[in-house]
């Protein structure tokens, strides 16, 4: 029975339909299923699977892939107010945007993919220094920053991504804390992750996701 859930949550992600997802999810509940079976079984696997897509198809529909970013977190944090026990995170980032830059898009999608992983997102906003990343995510016991930018200036900027390098490595941090980037700019230099001190970058929102996660377990793993 709970097949038949999936697959209409499915087409309703499919069709960006958040109204017709928190339904399908309301019904699941009503009918006994826990928030855990639809957090792990739906809608965990519907971002992976988004994520699969936008790997295959590098040219996939961006606002789709946002809304469905968008009803994944949703669904999720409405679901975790509901688990029996509080949920293990995968672990957590500090995200927002480079100092300069006002864009927010992408890193809203990476923000909703991350929080339907189970990966908790301390959102900074945009026009972001580089002293705040750190120190947020000192404060946080964050295992990724997460630096979103839209132009060129804003990437290789002294305030950005460079700078954040610069702390991190000042404050004897980069085992503990790593570096990821995204944004038209890497696209068009799929070096310049590299030249601005950055340990991954990712094309795309969605994608990024799941390098953050990647880099959240290189973390653990080496403090292990």
């Amino acid at each position: 029975m709970f097949e038949a859930y999936i697959q209409s949550y499915n087409e309703a992600v499919f069709e960006t339909d958040k109204q017709a997802a928190l339904e399908v999810v309301n019904r699941a509940l009503a009918e006994g299923y826990s928030p855990e079976d639809i957090v792990f079984k739906p809608v965990i696997p519907a971002v992976e699977a988004m994520m699969t897509l936008i790997e295959n198809d590098p040219d996939a529909n961006l606002a789709q892939h946002f809304m469905t970013a968008q009803i994944a977190a949703d669904v999720t944090e409405r679901m975790l107010e509901k688990f029996s026990k509080p949920p293990e995170m995968i672990g957590r980032v500090v995200i927002g945007a480079a100092y300069g830059d006002l864009h927010s898009l992408g890193k809203r999608i990476v923000s909703g993919c991350l929080k339907s992983l189970m990966v908790d997102v301390i959102d900074l906003g945009i026009n972001v220094n580089a002293e705040k990343f750190v120190d947020a995510a000192v404060d946080e016991d964050a295992q990724v920053i997460a630096v979103s930018a839209m132009m060129v200036h804003t990437a290789t900027g002294e305030n950005g991504s460079l700078r954040v390098r610069a702390l991190l490595k000042e404050r004897g941090l980069e085992d503990q804390i790593k570096l990821a980037v995204g944004g038209a700019p890497y696209r068009f230099d799929p070096e310049l992750y590299a030249k601005v001190g950055a340990d991954a970058w990712a094309p795309d929102g969605v994608t990024a996701a799941k390098v953050i996660v990647q880099l959240i377990h290189e973390v653990k793993h080496d403090a292990a």
